[in-house]
């Protein structure tokens, strides 16, 4: 089966080993993975922070740049997401807006991928410990993704899950909302980190390095025993 990574800005500048770590598991499932080195941002700042036309510019080149894939895989909800739910609201001319109901029908969530797709659980992974899963927005909202993460994890050797209390509550990240509101963001953090350390866990998983990247500042600046993973980099550990 032939794959079209798409790895998001932050992704690309900060985390890329999970986007390595995601080629590995893909791989592992006998897909062929291609990367387009022309792909840039999927537009969702621009059209979030209320710059539409900038954002159609990106949005765009990012159809041009996945018109041709058979699959589109990212590492986060949020990305999918908004390709699926907003493209169509930005183009209303009849042919690209065909094309974009295309491409939102390609576009998948890597967890997305592997039990809708895929089919497959199983990877051989290995991580003892005891973790909880936190479900993003953009996972749980806008793409109905709750229990296929789950199932991946359940078949992890050694890694035993736990859930933490209200698990579908927002960690506070919410792209600018982190930077208009800063008080409330984390105070939001600081509700998850705690609803997640109460639990035992060692780790905190999540399909959205978005949310990871704003609880592990939470937890590193305030020293928390805990440890940020995203499904990826859990699914390719413990093998080669």
């Amino acid at each position: 089966m032939r794959v079209q990574l798409f790895i998001p800005c932050f992704v690309d500048q900060l985390y890329p080993q999970t986007a390595f770590n995601m080629v590995k598991v893909l791989e592992k499932a006998c897909c062929e993975v291609h990367y387009n080195t022309n792909q840039t941002c999927c537009g969702q700042p621009a059209f979030n922070a209320g710059f539409q036309d900038e954002a159609k510019a990106v949005c765009n080149k990012f159809i041009a740049d996945f018109d041709n894939a058979d699959y589109v895989v990212a590492p986060s909800a949020s990305c999918v997401g908004f390709v699926r739910n907003y493209y169509g609201k930005l183009f209303d001319e009849p042919g690209k807006q065909s094309q974009v109901a295309g491409l939102a029908g390609r576009i998948f969530e890597f967890s997305e991928f592997l039990t809708q797709v895929l089919k497959i659980e199983q990877f051989g992974a290995v991580l003892p410990g005891k973790a909880t899963y936190h479900d993003s927005c953009a996972g749980l909202r806008e793409c109905r993704i709750k229990e296929g993460p789950r199932s991946l994890l359940s078949q992890v050797k050694g890694l035993q899950m736990v859930e933490m209390n209200d698990v579908e509550t927002c960690c506070g990240f919410g792209g600018s909302f982190a930077v208009k509101f800063e008080g409330i963001s984390i105070a939001m953090a600081d509700q998850k980190v705690n609803n997640a350390l109460a639990t035992g866990a060692e780790y905190m998983i999540s399909t959205d390095l978005s949310c990871l990247m704003h609880l592990d500042g939470f937890i590193k600046g305030k020293q928390r025993p805990l440890k940020t993973m995203h499904l990826a980099d859990v699914l390719a550990s413990g093998w080669e």
